[in-house]
């Protein structure tokens, strides 16, 4: 492939009305990361309502939380630092250059993968009780932990790979992507949970293979002639001077899913002890719910993450910066709607995992307490996802870290030394830590953003 442009991708990123590029990239974004939230949610929809069982089998396959988190860290450290990389090197004419970025990108998640998958195996069961689990719920998350560690090749593939099908353009071919492996997950959970007699292993089976799906799709569309960029074997091998950078800038998405891992590790192990299995159980619905909101406001940024990527490149300024409001009045409006729904309704989101009447009397006020300022998480989301897109890994990483290292882990543990509710205190520290954080990004992204434009504007000065 030459380094000129490919026409139709420079047509759309370049110079199509930025509101309706945005509209068109990130509609199927959302769309898919709404189905992508069945993957995350249908195995624990089946497993909350098995007979007898339900709350304590919920609560061991939320305990490997964790590990679906480390598995989503590692694929966001290469797809995440990869995909944008690429997206500026097609804006720069660099085809040549973004295929060997995303060719370097495929072997490097192969070969984490293989690794991850002999740590979970060996090490499993030690951190699960670290994670905190009880005698009864361990014999729930072993299982699932185990099967589901095993397809940890085919969700990095799906994961990762899918990500250069956005950055491109191909907006609907990624969704797709999406779709194939969700209908299947949801065909075949019923199938193993129940038909089968298998349980969460047949949860995690099924997750598994679902993921296979999606993630053969997503390699043979890469390897095909429809697509832009193309893998090639004389791409594969990893260099340091194109993995360097990937890295870098991979790194703030690495440690925003790594320390969320972390941090559900410090909430169940404080809730273990303070309110025991209901709390932790609670805990699981709460972040279940917030994967519910998270999830699709992330098919915003990325369909904003190719157009402000391509004009950076470009050094388009104003398209950057049109870009990126329209990013952050879209991710206010759905995270406004979202905190709404979940404060005036949160017995429904409860039980469509579990209708257990001590489950639901803690779920309900700690889910309020937990998403308590959510909806001003818009700006924060906006402001994390065009540091991503512009390459400013710095920025980027000192976001990711302030929220959950600096303020909300050490809080898990300080606020119940001031309240008698124990449990209570643990779930506040959420949002006094969120309200932190969002103030400290939009500071932060008014300062960055503005260098970062002067800078196109006025090269050199």
């Amino acid at each position: 492939m030459n380094n000129k442009h490919n026409p139709e991708t420079s047509r759309l990123l370049g110079t199509a009305p930025v509101g309706r590029l945005l509209l068109k990239l990130a509609l199927p974004a959302v769309v898919a990361q709404l189905v992508n939230l069945l993957y995350n949610i249908v195995d624990r929809i089946y497993i909350g309502h098995m007979p007898q069982v339900g709350r304590v089998a919920l609560t061991g396959v939320g305990l490997c939380f964790p590990v679906i988190c480390l598995i989503t860290a590692f694929t966001m450290l290469v797809a995440q630092g990869g995909a944008p990389r690429a997206a500026i090197a097609m804006g720069e004419g660099e085809n040549r250059r973004a295929e060997t970025i995303m060719g370097s990108c495929f072997t490097c998640l192969v070969i984490t993968a293989a690794a991850l998958t002999a740590l979970f195996w060996i090490f499993g069961e030690r951190l699960l009780w670290i994670f905190g689990c009880s005698e009864k719920t361990i014999q729930y998350a072993l299982p699932y932990m185990r099967i589901y560690s095993s397809g940890s090749l085919f969700v990095m593939m799906a994961l990762g790979m899918n990500l250069f099908i956005t950055t491109q353009g191909f907006a609907s071919v990624s969704m797709v992507t999406v779709l194939i492996g969700a209908v299947s997950n949801i065909v075949l959970d019923p199938i193993f949970i129940y038909g089968l007699g298998m349980g969460v292993r047949g949860a995690a089976l099924a997750t598994v293979l679902s993921q296979a799906i999606s993630g053969v799709w997503v390699v043979a569309f890469l390897a095909g002639k429809r697509t832009t960029l193309r893998l090639r074997w004389r791409n594969m091998r990893p260099r340091w001077e194109v993995m360097g950078p990937v890295l870098a800038l991979g790194i703030s998405p690495f440690i925003m899913q790594s320390t969320e891992a972390l941090l559900n590790i410090c909430f169940n192990s404080s809730l273990q002890r303070y309110g025991g299995d209901i709390a932790v159980g609670a805990m699981t619905v709460a972040s279940t719910v917030l994967q519910m909101v998270w999830i699709p406001t992330q098919g915003l940024g990325q369909g904003a993450q190719p157009i402000i990527s391509y004009n950076y490149g470009a050094r388009n300024a104003q398209r950057v910066k049109e870009a990126f409001f329209a990013l952050l009045k879209a991710s206010c409006v759905l995270m406004v709607g979202f905190w709404l729904l979940v404060q005036l309704f949160p017995q429904g989101f409860i039980r469509i995992f579990n209708n257990d009447s001590e489950l639901l009397d803690t779920a309900v006020w700690t889910l309020r307490v937990y998403t308590a300022v959510l909806g001003l998480f818009g700006v924060q989301m906006s402001v994390q996802q065009t540091f991503m897109a512009i390459g400013k890994a710095k920025a980027s990483l000192f976001i990711a870290c302030l929220r959950k290292v600096i303020l909300l882990i050490p809080l898990i543990f300080i606020l119940p030394n001031f309240f008698e509710n124990k449990v209570l205190a643990v779930f506040l520290a959420e949002p006094v830590s969120d309200i932190i954080s969002v103030a400290a990004a939009a500071i932060t992204g008014f300062l960055v953003l503005r260098s970062a434009l002067a800078e196109l504007e006025c090269p050199g000065e």
